[in-house]
């Protein structure tokens, strides 16, 4: 690849506030930093992130234990399959505070939380971070997470979309209510903001009320950029019309590809233009001095992993106790439709495993939930990562990639020491930022 390519990739680090990354296993990796508690350990990970070049490093969350297998935390617990789960805006804060540049998401819901919340939340930390904020939008997944908001059951899939398109108009309404100079600040004249500039928003909808006037003024950026990741036929629309960074989850190149032409054609008749949508696939990368070190630390890595590890989170992202079938028995039309959690997640395994009535030994299989063929792996030494990221982006099958971790910090140490320098030079990816704020590091305008 020559150095003169100017197509360069976004590269995001994906975390999670918990005792393991998406990957159950991690944590009984014998490198993994067990500190999880510590503010230290993500602060960690940030400054090698930084140093790596990153774009951004986003947190994802869920806002319950996992409890629906059996309807029982017990094997959450015992095995550490996701049982802690932190709150996302100390964490993000201590990473700022560590970093200059590196760009900082959290996960926050639309069915939990209300647009006044959430607005408030991240236009501060855009402030807090001289414009380096984004806002994973997500929808939430089950009844365990609506029981611990006092709710009997999770919203249906659809409804939950319907819900957070007003959402989103609510939190964008609020962000633009502070128009550019608003503020003043002339202590000779005593004139603090000019009140025509500032204005409230009256909202009144079938989901949401929101009078305003916003509290926070504008932002570096304007919005937050804003990380999404629906892949079902209603959460593509949702991500066509909001979605400013795409995180998907695809087995192969021609699926990833596919998801973005549907993507770029469903922005243009949205009068979006689609090159300001970026699509960056979730990946696992392990990488060796030698081809035979890297497969070494493959197999061990995925020796990590158990069958219940796989049934507890199948069970918590499809809102459905699996617990109730023998592995082999094919689930029935009535109870596929029951599973209210993700609708694309569903597509793909009744898609992978050729049958319209997957068992649950097909949703283990195909799903990968659990294990390291959840993701793609790209397995080798820097070359031969730098190949296959190469081919993904190059055949503009995505933007860039989201690095899942196999063990903290271990992979992103790999990572930016040893695939980043080859990828930098290719002319692949950048060697410093961008001067500004994280849009603009991602190419993308402030509002």
């Amino acid at each position: 690849m020559s150095s003169e390519n100017k197509k360069e990739m976004l590269l995001v680090g994906f975390l999670q506030a918990s005792n393991c990354s998406n990957y159950t296993g991690s944590w009984r990796h014998p490198e993994t930093d067990p500190n999880f508690l510590d503010l230290a350990f993500y602060q960690n990970i940030a400054t090698t992130l930084e140093r790596g070049k990153f774009h951004l490093a986003f947190i994802d969350d869920r806002l319950a234990m996992p409890s629906r297998f059996g309807n029982t935390h017990k094997d959450a617990v015992e095995l550490g399959i996701r049982a802690v789960k932190l709150d996302l805006v100390p964490i993000i804060t201590a990473m700022g505070l560590a970093t200059s540049n590196l760009g900082l998401g959290a996960t926050y819901s639309t069915t939990y939380y209300s647009p006044f919340h959430v607005a408030r939340l991240f236009a501060s930390i855009d402030h807090f971070t001289q414009g380096r904020s984004a806002w994973n939008v997500v929808t939430s997944l089950n009844d365990s997470e609506a029981q611990n908001f006092g709710v009997s059951e999770h919203l249906a899939h659809d409804a939950r979309y319907d819900s957070a398109d007003e959402f989103m108009s609510v939190v964008c309404s609020l962000w633009d209510s502070w128009e550019h100079g608003a503020m003043v600040a002339d202590k000779d004249s005593g004139q603090f903001a000019d009140s025509t500039k500032v204005h409230r928003i009256d909202h009144s909808g079938p989901y949401f009320q929101s009078q305003g006037a916003f509290t926070v003024p504008h932002t570096p950026q304007g919005h937050p950029v804003i990380i999404q990741a629906g892949q079902s036929e209603r959460g593509r629309k949702f991500a066509a019309r909001w979605g400013e960074l795409l995180f998907v989850i695809y087995p192969t190149a021609d699926g990833c590809r596919a998801y973005r032409q549907n993507l770029r054609q469903q922005n243009e008749e949205l009068g979006r233009d689609p090159d300001s949508v970026k699509v960056a696939p979730a990946v696992y990368v392990v990488v060796g001095e030698s081809e035979e070190i890297a497969q070494e630390k493959l197999a061990f890595i995925d020796s990590l992993a158990n069958q219940t590890d796989s049934l507890v989170l199948l069970s918590e992202v499809f809102n459905y106790d699996f617990a109730q079938h023998p592995t082999h028995e094919p689930l029935s039309d009535e109870i596929l439709e029951s599973m209210t959690g993700l609708r694309g997640f569903l597509d793909r395994v009744i898609e992978l495993s050729g049958t319209k009535n997957p068992s649950v030994d097909d949703f283990i299989r195909c799903s990968g939930r659990g294990t390291l063929s959840e993701l793609p792996v790209f397995t080798g030494t820097p070359q031969q990562i730098a190949d296959q990221m190469e081919s993904w982006f190059l055949t503009e099958s995505c933007d860039g990639f989201v690095l899942a971790a196999t063990h903290m910090p271990g992979t992103y140490v790999d990572f930016v020491e040893m695939v980043v320098p080859e990828l930098q030079h290719r002319g692949l990816f950048r060697k410093d930022y961008v001067s500004g704020t994280l849009r603009e590091n991602l190419g993308m305008p402030n509002l």
